[in-house]
């Protein structure tokens, strides 16, 4: 059982594809979603792979692959013998370091004034602040946003002016009469700055449950694939596919979940009189989290660039 989780949040540079797998439906390769409400998601055993790549990529020498092995896991592939001598004398372990599946928070959608907006709702509001509860009761944040506030409600902005045409904002070809909340605008001004995303304090819409999901399943993106046969320089037979991605500039969020070294040798995160073991393995994540990582299929065409935001000291 996890000791300490913290919130984090990816923010999409560029599309992102987190497949799951080949489908029946109109999409060949439709993105990951949750099963009750159909909101896009990230699975949490994908997302660890990424960032376990990311470690692996950042920290090369033998000392530091001890590291990431005590914290996410033994890899039976490690190639160094040193290090595979170190751990198959050991039993087989988990890993210290733990991530729930990431969640759509805000979704973008364009706009007919101010170009785009975030949209979301009361039901991922809601999902997000039981998930900040669990973070303070486990000791992993002093507070959260809704110890002092409240969740915005529906059918409200940030901000009129940047997004409104006589008291109406116009997403897509749909148009919604929405007033503007003090609620909504003090939550927009708390995430922006949390995410470092200025943008944000004046393009939030809190849309309804049902408008919301309609967004998330009918505005990603969907494109077609096609592969050139070299000899003939058509299409070839068969290679023609669409793939479906989440937008760029959706932010979501996951929780790193922290436990003691299920391991005797615990190298750096022996426990100490001033930290616990869970205290220095979620040390050793915020401290080596890249501030961009991949994330999903087709890296070699640049897809699945994601910018890592934690939830610092700074934020509490």
């Amino acid at each position: 059982m996890f000791r300490l989780a913290k919130p984090f949040f990816l923010m999409n540079k560029t599309p992102l594809h987190a497949g799951s797998g080949q489908d029946l439906g109109i999409v060949d390769l439709p993105i990951q979603r949750e099963r009750h409400t159909d909101f896009p998601k990230i699975e949490g055993s994908g997302l660890k792979g990424c960032i376990r790549e990311a470690f692996e990529q950042k920290f090369t020498d033998n000392n530091d692959k001890k590291k990431i092995h005590l914290a996410f896991g033994y890899d039976d592939s490690e190639k160094n013998k040193d290090i595979k001598d170190f751990f198959e004398e050991r039993k087989e372990f988990a890993g210290a370091l733990g991530f729930t599946d990431a969640r759509i928070l805000l979704f973008p959608v364009k706009s007919m004034k101010g170009v785009f907006a975030w949209i979301s709702c009361p039901s991922v509001l809601s999902k997000f602040k039981e998930e900040l509860e669990i973070c303070k009761n486990s000791g992993g944040m002093q507070e959260n946003f809704f110890d002092s506030y409240q969740i915005p409600p529906e059918k409200t902005v940030a901000d009129k002016k940047h997004l409104c045409i006589n008291n109406s904002v116009i997403l897509e070809e749909y148009s919604f009469a929405v007033r503007e909340d003090e609620t909504t605008k003090n939550f927009a001004f708390w995430l922006a700055k949390l995410l470092k995303t200025e943008d944000l304090q004046n393009k939030l819409v809190i849309l309804s449950d049902e408008d919301f999901r309609d967004f998330v399943n009918l505005s990603t993106e969907v494109i077609t694939r096609t592969k050139i046969n070299n000899q003939t320089g058509t299409v070839q037979n068969g290679a023609l596919f669409t793939e479906e991605y989440l937008p760029s500039e959706t932010v979501m969020y996951s929780l790193v979940l922290t436990t003691p070294i299920f391991n005797s040798a615990k190298g750096i995160f022996e426990a100490r009189d001033d930290k616990k073991e869970e205290e220095l393995v979620m040390e050793f994540f915020e401290k080596g989290i890249p501030d961009v990582i991949q994330i999903g299929g087709n890296a070699t065409i640049g897809k699945g660039i994601t910018r890592i935001e934690l939830w610092g000291a700074k934020n509490e």
